[in-house]
């Protein structure tokens, strides 16, 4: 279906620790920072598709999260819906919203999303990212590895020293090592260029720039992953005003739009470890087809870099480079500020930070910003395609959902 949706307002919060603040005060400031960028009130929203991933464990709220966020705003008698995809919450928010519209039963939405994942409680933490698998499948593995290591006279559990989804990149990162050739520097390359974006990010959870050097040394947490190669977690929230293109030129506000070319989003399917598929390989498929274009056509990506490896994968994975290229890719500098497609300006999930409930519209945010020329120190000049790429848990050697959407300058 083509898309007839712009973004026409986009608000976040900085992303980081805000143990002060609870979830109805990060959305609250991300909405209306949304909605004045919009020129618009809360009585304009029609719908709202509100994202979180782990409010239920870390703070209990449950099943109507997006009507308590909205209610001190004002907004309210509108349909809210409530959105969980893991990792790609906010992205699959943005992405029923932007159908929506298109499809004509709305001229204006909003897509918001909000997270908290500090807590005194590290287990809590650790708790909300475990349950983003096949938790009974995991369960009969572990209980089955352990079994074996015991009568090998080995101890049952080496665990790492961060989420299970770190121990996940770190073994796809060794094999990616062991196939391709790919190197530690390379991996801690992708980390250095991204503090160097996050620098430059007054929103970023971490502003210190690293060289590669410091990435190396510093401690490990799965190898060959160190700590600044993994994302780290967070609190914020992020929204977005989506507009129909009729109600745009009927308000005259039809130049400032950043248009959705494309937004696909995909579910993890069973394949071979090798094979040209999985869910971010059909998400990037359909939105290219979609919006009529290559990956040759892109000024700027924000993708999910959970971890270094992460990122190198999903340049192969988006066609950036073939396949196994992707740490001589970030070794070039063509996917730094100033290359010939930047990757992560915002510093991305590994600077930036990973509320993840929130990330995908954060990317979303930098995108429009990005299109509309209003990124500051980070801007890419003449940027006018952006693309963002969201993934969410993981399931039988897949991720369980990967979004990839499209966004053009107003012309």
């Amino acid at each position: 279906m083509a898309m007839d949706a712009y973004v026409v307002g986009v608000g976040m919060t900085r992303f980081g620790k805000h143990l002060d603040r609870g979830l109805k005060s990060l959305a609250g400031e991300a909405v209306s920072v949304a909605l004045q960028d919009a020129g618009l009130e809360a009585s304009h929203i029609q719908a709202a598709w509100m994202a979180n991933a782990a409010a239920g464990v870390m703070t209990g709220q449950e099943m109507i999260r997006g009507q308590v966020a909205l209610r001190p705003l004002g907004i309210g008698g509108i349909p809210v819906i409530n959105v969980e995809n893991a990792c790609a919450s906010a992205a699959t928010a943005f992405n029923q919203a932007a159908a929506m519209v298109s499809a004509g039963l709305y001229d204006v939405v909003l897509a918001g999303a909000t997270e908290k994942l500090y807590d005194a409680d590290k287990a809590k933490s650790f708790a909300a990212f475990g349950g983003g698998i096949d938790v009974e499948a995991f369960r009969e593995r572990r209980a089955k590895a352990e079994a074996e290591a015991k009568a090998a006279g080995k101890n049952g559990s080496e665990g790492g020293r961060g989420t299970i989804f770190m121990d996940f990149y770190a073994a796809g990162a060794r094999a990616h090592m062991a196939r391709y050739g790919t190197t530690r520097e390379q991996l801690a390359r992708v980390s250095a260029k991204s503090s160097r974006a996050g620098r430059l990010n007054p929103r970023a959870q971490f502003t210190e720039a690293l060289t590669v050097e410091e990435v190396l040394a510093a401690p490990m947490i799965a190898d060959p992953l160190t700590r600044p190669m993994c994302s780290p977690i967070g609190d914020g929230a992020a929204a977005v005003v989506i507009m129909s293109g009729r109600k745009m030129r009927e308000m005259g506000i039809a130049s400032r739009g950043v248009r959705v070319l494309a937004c696909a989003l995909r579910s993890g399917i069973d394949h071979d470890r090798d094979a040209e598929e999985g869910a971010g390989r059909l998400a990037a498929a359909a939105a290219y087809a979609a919006a009529s274009l290559g990956p040759e056509s892109l000024s700027v990506v924000e993708l999910h870099d959970a971890s270094a490896y992460a990122e190198i994968s999903a340049y192969e994975t988006l066609g950036l480079c073939r396949r196994g290229e992707g740490g001589p890719l970030v070794a070039s500098g063509a996917t730094e500020l100033g290359g010939r497609c930047p990757v992560n300006t915002s510093g991305g999930l590994l600077r930036k930070g990973h509320p993840v409930g929130a990330t995908g519209l954060a990317q979303i945010v930098e995108l429009t910003e990005q299109l509309q020329g209003r990124s500051g120190a980070r801007q890419v000049p003449g940027a006018r395609i952006g693309l963002a790429h969201n993934n969410g848990g993981s399931l039988g050697g897949d991720v369980a959902a990967a979004c990839v959407t499209i966004l053009g300058k107003a012309e």
